[in-house]
């Protein structure tokens, strides 16, 4: 277990991926300091520290080391904070297949989410630049009607793509409902890696009031409105209902700006 050099997560603040694992650092009472990056600014840093062509989100550091990409990342905590209570050795192989299906759909909610939200431009604004210095902030203002065209046609924000990211989305929540058969649990009879990787992916469709972003009213109504469809559903009851026993207090200590 590595313990000596701090640990330091580097996030979008409306990120479900950085959720994923910021819930689990929180659940495993590992220390970290949260550095919230703010969107369009954030490409840079992130294609320089993780060194894997990649400008995504989330990526840790210890020291020099710098790991990019959730199950990466779980993986390395595993190794080097280990063992975690969430990721038991006996259940990792079950556990990793659950956690890559419900990462598979974490562009398809993103996809679905922005199309409306996309209408709604000074609510991106102020979720994008929540943690932002000023000159972040004046970035993102200036330069939004730059931006937006290209981050939608970066994350395929049209109605075609948009459609199939629903067939998507809505497979995995009747392959979860049917798993929930089982139990309330995704793996054994304990809260797991792939309970948290589950119910971060589709938090932002089933808003939970314990997530300072995705329990909003501006985002229920503006972002998530058209997951109506599935509020209801067992499996996004059993998302709020999981978030309501893990998750605990979310950003106990504020993230800090890049």
């Amino acid at each position: 277990m590595t313990t000596a050099t701090p640990l330091t997560l580097f996030t979008i603040n409306m990120s479900h991926y950085s959720e994923k694992i910021r819930w689990l650092l929180d659940y495993e009472g590992i220390d970290y300091k949260e550095v919230a990056l703010t969107p369009a600014v954030h490409t840079l840093p992130m294609l320089l520290k993780g060194k894997r062509g990649e400008t995504t989100v989330p990526l840790i550091q210890q020291g020099k080391t710098c790991v990019q990409d959730s199950p990466r990342i779980v993986r390395w905590l595993a190794s080097e904070h280990g063992p975690l209570k969430a990721f038991p050795s006996d259940l990792q192989k079950e556990i990793t297949d659950v956690q890559q299906r419900f990462d598979a759909i974490g562009k398809p909610v993103a996809r679905y989410l922005y199309l409306p939200g996309f209408a709604h431009d000074a609510l991106i604004r102020q979720i994008w630049t929540q943690f932002s210095a000023p000159w972040e902030e004046a970035f993102v203002r200036i330069f939004y009607p730059i931006i937006k065209p290209v981050f939608k046609v970066k994350l395929k924000i049209n109605k075609k793509d948009v459609a199939r990211a629903q067939q998507k989305i809505d497979a995995e929540i009747r392959w979860l409902e049917e798993r929930l058969s089982h139990g309330s649990y995704l793996v054994g009879d304990q809260f797991s890696v792939a309970d948290i990787t589950a119910a971060s992916l589709l938090a932002p469709l089933a808003c939970p009031e314990e997530h300072p972003i995705y329990g909003t009213e501006a985002f229920r109504e503006k972002m998530a409105g058209p997951a109506n469809q599935w509020a209801d559903s067992p499996a996004m009851q059993w998302v709020r209902d999981i978030y309501a026993k893990h998750r605990g207090v979310i950003w106990a200590k504020p993230p800090v700006a890049a």
